[in-house]
């Protein structure tokens, strides 16, 4: 089908038959249904508010403080709390390195690790930091105890100072974190109370380590909100999020179990956990839901390439491609050509990296593979906002589908029940 979108997402359908008549009524009625709960919890969906200029231009200035007094912007949180940050930040920075404009940002609070800890805090004993805690509650243990250790390193390396250098992003009016924030003096910036984590990349969860990496969050933001104008529409013909969702439905409806997203940038390998973490707690419940799972290529051609060309039947794979990638590199002219590789001269390590992606389609469409292809123009701030407001739009349409809550995760309490069960036994 021709984009209507711009040229900012195209999506090719996979090689299968959908009778969207079929579909129409239920997209249209939860379509309106989302504007419905939209205040309750899918505030992101007219996200921003009109005033969010003035929260964008005071994030904007608490990076540029952080930049010029820190080179290390410690970020803690776990799930939503960090991954679209994570995400956006490794796919717009340099592989090595960070940007001109930014400074280095690390996670903590993600997991478990005492070596994760420990080697942490040596990487950042010789170099100034800020301290960014993220939790609409407080009380999650992962993020909890990375605090209680940053918190207690930030006041014996720079005293009343740190209360300057710890950055809290918590719920506007309640929780242990809010209390410990008020407390201490700490700046704070809010949480909206009607949008999850997973759906938070677009708040100063997302932006504020954004911003520090020295990635333009205005553009970010302005992908984001044309997402949301071309896809405020009821109609199937008219919405790509909407058949995005529909063919994933029809898909799962006929067996296919699995759906591989795969890319050919390295830099997006963590962009895909924030994609599993949006379908895999939106869509994982009931027993019912398509299993997310994420593919770099061309690596991984050479190492489960031959299981999703001739394995078992139960997945298919959405390909993810930026036309335009900033850098690139030719490939050599080698007068002594022993490698027999001189006939690839005349291509770019990209247009290879293009040619292959092609030719893994076809190959994978010829096993039997669903595919769908989602084409971006370039691969910059602007198109990431784009492309993560339409994956949860898409997301909430796919789930609303399946007959599943798209905002709640019942069964992510039950792990730490059982783990604080067994603390407690101990």
């Amino acid at each position: 089908m021709e984009s209507r979108l711009l040229q900012s997402v195209h999506l090719a359908e996979p090689l299968i038959e959908i009778d969207w008549s079929n579909y129409s009524t239920s997209v249209s009625t939860i379509h309106h249904h989302l504007k419905e709960i939209q205040d309750q919890c899918a505030g992101w969906i007219n996200f921003p508010p009109p005033n969010y200029e003035d929260v964008l231009t005071s994030i904007q200035q608490l990076a540029d403080e952080i930049k010029s007094n820190a080179e290390v912007l410690v970020v803690i949180g776990v799930g939503g709390s960090f991954l679209g940050a994570k995400a956006v930040q490794e796919a717009l920075s340099p592989y090595f390195g960070v940007l001109k404009n930014g400074i280095q940002v690390v996670y903590a609070g993600q997991n478990l690790s005492g070596a994760y800890i420990q080697h942490l805090l040596n990487s950042i004993k010789d170099k100034e930091i800020y301290l960014n805690i993220i939790s609409k509650s407080g009380t999650t243990m992962e993020p909890s105890l990375a605090f209680r250790v940053f918190r207690q390193y930030m006041e014996q390396r720079y005293g009343s100072e740190s209360k300057e250098r710890i950055i809290v992003t918590t719920d506007e009016k309640k929780g242990v974190l809010k209390n410990i924030a008020e407390y201490a003096g700490y700046r704070q910036f809010v949480i909206p109370y009607n949008i999850g984590g997973r759906y938070s990349v677009f708040t100063p969860v997302g932006l504020i380590p954004i911003a520090a990496a020295g990635i333009d969050i205005f553009q970010f933001i302005e992908g984001m909100k044309e997402a949301a104008v071309l896809l405020n529409e009821d109609n199937i013909e008219l919405n790509d999020a909407y058949r995005y969702a529909v063919i994933r439905n029809e898909l799962y409806n006929q067996g296919y179990q699995v759906e591989l997203l795969a890319s050919f940038e390295p830099s997006l390998a963590f962009f895909h956990e924030w994609w599993k973490q949006l379908f895999g707690e939106s869509e994982g419940k009931n027993k019912k839901g398509i299993f997310p799972s994420a593919v770099t290529y061309s690596t991984d051609l050479h190492s489960i390439g031959q299981y999703i060309q001739e394995g078992s039947p139960i997945l298919f794979e959405t390909f993810l491609h930026f036309k335009e990638i900033e850098d690139d590199y030719p490939i050599p002219f080698d007068i002594r050509n022993e490698d027999q590789l001189n006939d690839l001269s005349t291509y770019s390590f990209n247009e290879i990296n293009s040619i292959a992606k092609e030719g893994s389609i076809l190959a994978h469409i010829e096993g039997g593979i669903p595919v769908i292809q989602l084409e971006l123009k370039k691969l910059d701030a602007y198109h990431m906002g784009f492309l993560m407001y339409f994956f949860m739009k898409a997301c909430v349409m796919s789930s609303f589908l399946l007959d599943v809550n798209p905002f709640d995760q019942p069964g992510v309490d039950i792990y730490k029940n059982k783990m604080n069960g067994l603390l407690k036994k101990k």
